[in-house]
């Protein structure tokens, strides 16, 4: 099982020393021979290749995950009525993401079968996918088993309001959007839906006119 995140690009730790030390310039030809390193910039830590997840990594509320899922037959010999089933488990529900209910008649080895979940995650806390695989072999012998993937969904925003209620009877409302995340975020729009009864205009403007 693998997460499909948007791949990272691949950083190193460059070993350097002076020419007049005892390895001479193996280091920095090292660093030259390097295909993961900028030419000439080998000494930097960010390098042009992208490298694939290696694990689930952060979470968040509202984000869509996606997992890479694939069955490989390590045996040599024929498996039949293969069915893999993935199930994402919360605190409070249990959810069905196979694409597929179908069984696989036979899978040959060293094949494989692939399969890409995706999810929109609603819930914080603790989450755990589970892979289950039943098959039968050869003798008609049925086999089963599971494998189980943990991870955590972070709340990524925090949201304070304040109202203030002005003598005319109109109400004003202040948000407070903090990112409680260790990275940087990208805001694309914030919006306020108001009930029915309330005509609302938007105060977060300025006047071209110069009032």
């Amino acid at each position: 099982v693998m997460r499909l995140t948007k791949p990272t690009l691949f950083t190193n730790i460059p070993v350097t020393c002076e020419e007049r030390d005892l390895p001479g310039s193996l280091f920095n030809q090292l660093m030259k021979d390097d295909p993961s390193t900028v030419m000439g910039a080998e000494t930097l830590m960010l390098g042009e290749m992208l490298t694939l997840p290696q694990n689930f990594g952060n979470i968040f509320l509202g984000e869509t995950f996606s997992s890479y899922i694939s069955v490989h037959n390590d045996s040599s010999q024929v498996v039949k009525d293969i069915l893999v089933k993935a199930d994402l488990q919360t605190s409070s529900q249990r959810l069905n993401l196979s694409a597929s209910s179908a069984a696989v008649s036979e899978l040959k080895p060293d094949c494989c079968i692939d399969d890409v979940i995706h999810h929109e995650v609603k819930e914080i806390g603790t989450h755990i996918l589970v892979c289950a695989v039943s098959y039968t072999t050869q003798t008609g012998e049925k086999m089963y088993f599971r494998k189980f993937f943990k991870f955590q969904v972070l709340k990524p925003l925090d949201v304070k309001t304040k109202f203030y209620n002005a003598e005319t009877d109109e109400v004003f409302l202040e948000a407070q959007i903090q990112n409680i995340t260790t990275s940087p975020m990208f805001m694309e729009k914030v919006s306020l839906e108001p009930s029915m009864m309330y005509n609302v205009a938007e105060l977060n403007t300025v006047d071209t006119a110069g009032e």
